[in-house]
């Protein structure tokens, strides 16, 4: 009689394990990426939640104060408010209306019968103090009206666009004949334009102001916008070496139908470069609206020109004490910012995919 005998083979097996197991480790490299992610967000935007839930609590300095917007339950008595107290009775916590402080002994109100005062003996400043969920909206209209706001973010606007204006016109020239013309020497004076970021504006800043006071721009808005329309290395750099990756075989079809280089620069080069353009002009407006240093110093004494930095400093130091006002003002400073942000996401999505070669 044969003995009919079978070989298992693991083979499969082990294979389908393999393939399990190396699943799981990119499930969880995946998520546990994800959940740092999510924590570093949460991390950087404690300080904005933080802020906003301040801007929006109402003015309450006490030491018991809680963290979320909130206000003192009071209960109207005689035609005053008074306060609302956890007081311990035979049944427990009790909140009573507290009517007459004493040192050792106070009167209550039960609100729910307040015909019947109540004699608690005790200190009424060990009592915790009952709170309600309150939205103070009025923060914002304080802010905007006692820092005079308006004046603040038109000057700051003003500021803001013209510079940017000069920045990406000037910039964009430069860049321009650095990445297109064959000009003697342009390699060195590239560099030498580059090695000028490693400048610290400290270094120039006496002889500047130096400058601006004798020709008597001090006190005006020019030092912050006339210096923008000569240009800025890092900006040069950044449009020079966009302008390099464009095919100069645009610049060839356009001169072969007659197009000057300023024609090709309109018509051409910057249609196609128009993410380095608008990040350019990103970078500047931001910087212009943060910028608090040149400000501080060039328009000193002249609080009619002030722009947003300057002014919302000198609102929280005169309103140290009202920190809702203070983060109110500094949530409307931050708003236009993060608008144009959002919205130029868009602009940038729509740039990248622009392209001037059929392939």
């Amino acid at each position: 009689m044969a003995v009919r005998t079978t070989k298992l083979t693991t083979a499969p097996a082990r294979s389908i394990g393999s393939t399990l197991s190396a699943r799981s480790r990119s499930i969880l490299a995946g998520g546990t990426l994800t959940m740092v992610a999510m924590m570093l967000v949460v991390v950087y935007l404690l300080p904005l939640a933080a802020a906003a839930t301040t801007a929006i609590k109402p003015r309450y300095n006490d030491p018991g104060t809680p963290q979320w917007p909130a206000a003192p339950a009071t209960y109207t008595y005689q035609g005053e408010g008074v306060s609302i107290y956890k007081v311990p009775a035979e049944n427990g916590l009790a909140e009573w209306a507290l009517v007459k402080k004493g040192r050792e002994q106070s009167t209550f109100i039960d609100p729910a019968n307040p015909d019947t005062p109540i004699q608690w003996q005790g200190r009424w400043r060990t009592l915790e103090q009952v709170w309600n969920f309150k939205l103070e909206w009025n923060n914002f209209r304080d802010a905007w009206e006692q820092s005079k706001f308006p004046r603040l973010f038109v000057n700051t606007f003003a500021i803001a666009i013209i510079g940017a204006f000069g920045t990406v016109i000037s910039s964009v020239c430069v860049a321009y004949g650095f990445s297109r013309f064959p000009i003697p020497g342009k390699n060195i004076v590239f560099l030498v334009l580059i090695a000028t970021i490693i400048l610290p504006p400290q270094v120039t800043l006496i002889p500047t102001y130096t400058l601006y006071t004798k020709i008597g721009w001090t006190g005006t808005w020019l030092p912050l916008i006339v210096p923008h329309f000569f240009a800025n290395a890092y900006n040069v750099f950044l449009l020079r070496q966009f302008f390099m990756g464009i095919p100069r075989d645009l610049d060839e079809a356009a001169m072969l139908d007659g197009a000057s280089p300023f024609r090709t620069l309109i018509s051409i080069i910057l249609p196609q470069a128009l993410p380095a353009v608008i990040a350019v002009s990103l970078f500047h407006f931001f910087w212009s609206w943060n910028d608090f240093f040149g400000p501080l110093i060039y328009l000193v004494g002249k609080p009619e020109l002030w722009p947003i930095s300057v002014g919302i400093q000198k609102f929280n130091e005169q309103f140290s004490q009202q920190p809702n006002l203070v983060q109110a003002s500094m949530l409307m400073a931050i708003v236009v910012p993060l608008a144009i942000f959002f919205v130029a996401q868009r602009f940038f999505m729509q740039g990248v995919v622009v392209t001037g070669v059929e392939k």
